[in-house]
């Protein structure tokens, strides 16, 4: 495979100082066929399909199975940038997974969650087990063990699973959280890295929520999800249908958070609620969740008013159907701060947005931005700056939906950014983009 490899940097003032913004490198990482099954390479939202490891970069690729009915009729890849381009390190026996594996690191090895199937190809909503990958690495040599959460009590874990995956390197843990298809419970397991099962807890959202994401500090958990439900507002449901013909009618218009100081030993606390746009039909999306040093949860979102024109021009004229990202703070059980981060207009409005720690502790959202001035962009978020600018990320092909190598995962903080994602049509990409002070 070609790799592409440039730099571009962009000299600016940020923070009283100035700063190169450089994109060291733009490749494909590999094509993606569209499996049918309702997921996508992306679909793991809350988490993450890319990690570093020193300089070494590694990815999860999601390849569906020629031929194999869905619903699990994809595997997962293993992949680590070399010189040569992306080297495929593992891969599953058989295409038995729907969803795209999420990956975490701790010390110098790769965790992976899986989710496999344990039905005939074709089954829909059918039983899985989840379980966890870690691969360690000598040379050329690739060993890889297997490990199986012990759950504390009954569960119907299937094909969907609407999981989340975090990982503590400091104290050497790991959390799976996992849905369960029956009761919509999430049902979290505290494991070591090592595949030692330390503790259960289950959370039961006021309704179903589900793309989690999870951030873990020693035993202590904090989880970010959105409502995702039917349109539960017939009059509504009826005109859209009326309209567009489609079955499909989720939204998601609650954003819930909640907590515990150790999920070994209590439960989780009642859900939070984040943000609430149910009664003007509106649009919410959890982008990411990020724990300060002292322990506050900083949570971003985006949201609209209202859904879309179609909601809007019949039942909310005036409204707005503009996106714009938002930050809350959370500490000791309640909101203390919010923030626009970026207020969207009719012209300009921002997409995907997730948190990169710098070295030195600042905080970016790296986001996605539509407009005249479209593109990939960075804003401090903390410490908090007024009027903070966006920085423009100089890349040839901006990416409009990603993931990235998150300290949830286990990554450290960098000033190396790395983001797999789309930049066009079933293209996966690769960019890495890094901050320096200039010279």
């Amino acid at each position: 495979m070609m790799r592409l490899l440039f730099v571009v940097a962009l000299v600016l003032p940020v923070i009283g100082h100035a700063q190169t913004v450089e994109v060291k490198a733009e490749e494909e990482v590999y094509k993606f066929f569209n499996p049918n099954n309702g997921s996508g390479p992306l679909w793991a939202y809350g988490s993450t399909e890319i990690v570093r490891i020193g300089d070494d970069v590694y990815v999860c690729q999601q390849e569906t199975g020629d031929g194999v009915p869905p619903l699990s009729n994809t595997r997962w890849r293993l992949l680590k940038r070399a010189a040569e381009g992306w080297k495929m390190l593992a891969e599953q026996d058989g295409f038995i997974q729907r969803e795209p594996c999420p990956l975490g690191v701790v010390d110098k090895t790769v965790l992976m969650s899986i989710n496999p199937s344990t039905q005939p190809p074709g089954t829909k909503y059918g039983n899985c087990i989840p379980q966890i990958l870690k691969f360690s690495f000598s040379g050329d040599q690739v060993g890889q063990a297997t490990f199986t959460p012990v759950w504390n009590k009954e569960h119907y874990y299937t094909d969907h699973s609407y999981r989340g995956f975090a990982v503590d390197p400091q104290a050497g843990h790991m959390l799976l959280l996992n849905i369960d298809a029956k009761t919509s419970e999430e049902n979290a397991c505290l494991m070591t890295t090592d595949g030692e099962t330390l503790g259960n807890a289950s959370v039961s959202f006021p309704i179903r929520a589900c793309y989690p994401q999870v951030a873990l500090r020693g035993n202590a958990v904090h989880v970010l999800a959105v409502g995702d439900i039917v349109e539960p507002v017939e009059e509504w449901k009826k005109y859209k249908f009326e309209q567009t013909k489609a079955t499909w009618d989720y939204v998601f218009r609650i954003l819930y958070y909640t907590t515990t100081p150790d999920v070994a030993k209590s439960g989780f606390s009642a859900p939070l609620e984040i943000a609430n746009v149910d009664q003007t039909g509106g649009a919410i999306s959890n982008q990411d969740l990020w724990l300060s040093p002292d322990g506050e949860a900083h949570i971003m979102y985006t949201q609209r008013e209202v859904a879309s024109p179609l909601l809007r021009d019949k039942f909310f004229p005036g409204k707005s159907i503009v996106t714009s990202l938002h930050l809350a703070v959370v500490k000791d059980g309640a909101v203390t701060t919010r923030r626009v981060l970026y207020a969207g207009t009719d012209a300009a409005q921002c997409g995907h947005a997730r948190f990169q720690v710098a070295a030195d502790g600042t905080v970016y959202a790296v986001m996605i931005v539509s407009g005249p001035e479209a593109g990939n962009k960075l804003m401090q978020v903390f410490p908090p700056v007024e009027n903070a600018p966006l920085i423009p990320v100089p890349a040839k092909h901006p990416m409009s939906s990603y993931c990235l190598a998150s300290v949830r995962a286990g990554n450290a903080a960098s000033n190396t950014i790395d983001l797999l994602g789309q930049s066009s049509g079933d293209t996966m990409s690769y960019l890495q983009i890094v901050i320096s002070p200039k010279k």
